[in-house]
């Protein structure tokens, strides 16, 4: 027993000793390493990308260049009535909300590095700005002019243009060649102007092969822009007298992502008009349509609010039922319509994951308007799809048409 006890206590006391050896092993070691300096991982300490500039930095004695934004030259809301001498380092320059009226030359002569201008908010007009001071910037990404006083589109521009925003301002006039040379646009924001058909008859848009998204809305316009480019996703017409879409119109140009032609002329839609494959967003609210048309199966939202439909023909919409294809609905809007019954329970079958019909008030009697038994529909939703919609507004408790008429603004310029 003796030889077997002290065996015993051998065992015990090895077993402490691991034991102890284990505690004191600190799992967080490993960690504490200083990384590889060349690691895939982003090491923070890393300014490869980031130019020195000694400082403070060069800044016109009228602007603010904060040490935090070294490429960045913030001069708006100053009540400058000239663009002030712009030093060759800077990057972005702010000259938003002033009494700017020309663009010379001079200011930019020694600037090679510019990416974006924002001259939004001034009173600049077209004959003001001397001719090629755009173009010689060769590294020039943005140009934010709207909101100033231009009758005619500002060119010549510089070729590695990307996003154009000349909204709210006065252009009547594009000249043959304004729009040749910008294969790198895509983004041009042309509304609130008094851009009429014969303005667009020469097909500016034509070789633009990477726009992605064109905003004509609040114009003149009568009939559909012709020949745009197939690159397009987001086409915004808003405001104009369009009356009718040519059937085949959209054959050309399978990207559209979202169309917004609200508040024109619209009377009756050939029923395959939009049969687009990747449409997400089609809002025809506060035009004349009378009947209902074909429902592309990628379409998300519709808006018809504001027409004279008095009878909503599911099958129109929705001809056939594909069970591995279903069709992706969720939202429409049918308010100020002339209903008097709501939409049949087909479309629940055609639809499955419709959530949300606002009906609101009906114009049946003339101006007088009528509510239908619901002015909601709400279907109830599996707490799967409540968490993913937790946050959209179309299943929040109070829904107004404030609400609504929010979502006819046109396309922010910053549309992605």
């Amino acid at each position: 027993m003796g030889i077997l006890s002290q065996l015993s206590i051998i065992h015990l006391l090895w077993a402490v000793i691991v034991f102890c050896q284990y505690e004191d092993y600190d799992f967080e070691d490993e960690y504490d390493e200083v990384p590889d300096q060349h690691s895939f991982y982003f090491n923070p300490s890393t300014q490869a990308e980031v130019p020195h500039f000694p400082f403070p930095v060069e800044c016109a004695r009228e602007c603010f260049c904060p040490p935090a934004f070294p490429l960045s030259m913030y001069c708006d809301h100053r009540k400058l009535k000239t663009i002030p001498n712009i030093p060759s380092h800077v990057q972005q320059l702010y000259l938003q909300s002033n009494d700017i009226e020309a663009v010379p030359a001079g200011p930019f002569s020694n600037v090679t590095f510019l990416r974006e201008i924002n001259l939004s908010h001034n009173k600049i007009k077209f004959h003001m700005i001397d001719h090629g001071v755009f173009a010689k910037l060769p590294n020039l990404l943005q140009i934010h002019l709207q909101h100033n006083e231009l009758e005619e589109f500002p060119f010549p521009l510089p070729s590695s243009l990307e996003r154009l925003l000349l909204g709210f301002n006065k252009i009547s006039r594009l000249s043959g060649n304004a729009l040749e040379g910008l294969p790198n646009i895509t983004m041009l924001d042309l509304c609130n102007n008094f851009l009429d058909d014969s303005v667009l008859k020469g097909k500016p848009f034509l070789n633009m092969k990477n726009l992605m998204q064109l905003n004509l809305c609040n114009n003149k316009l009568q009939t559909m822009p012709p020949d745009l480019p197939s690159s397009l996703m987001y086409l915004s017409l808003e405001n104009n007298s369009i009356s009718s879409v040519p059937e085949n119109y959209f054959n050309r140009l399978p990207k559209i992502i979202a169309l917004r032609m609200s508040r024109n002329n619209l009377q009756n839609i050939a029923r395959n008009t939009f049969n687009l494959p990747n449409l997400l967003e089609l809002n025809l609210g506060h035009n004349k349509l009378k009947q209902v048309f074909y429902i592309p199966r990628s379409l998300q939202h519709l808006y018809i609010e504001d027409n004279d439909i008095e009878f909503i023909n599911v099958t129109l919409m929705c001809p056939s039922i594909d069970p591995l294809n279903t069709n992706q609905l969720t939202y429409i809007r049918v308010d100020q319509n002339k209903l008097t019954i709501p939409i049949s329970t087909y479309a629940f079958f055609c639809f499955p994951h419709i959530r949300t019909i606002y009906y609101g008030e009906q114009n049946v009697n003339g101006n007088k308007s009528t509510q239908l038994r619901m002015t909601v529909f709400r279907r109830f939703l599996t707490p799967e799809e409540y968490h993913e919609a937790d946050d959209d507004h179309e299943i929040q408790d109070h829904e107004t048409e404030e609400d609504h008429e929010a979502e006819d603004n046109y396309f922010h310029p910053y549309l992605q």
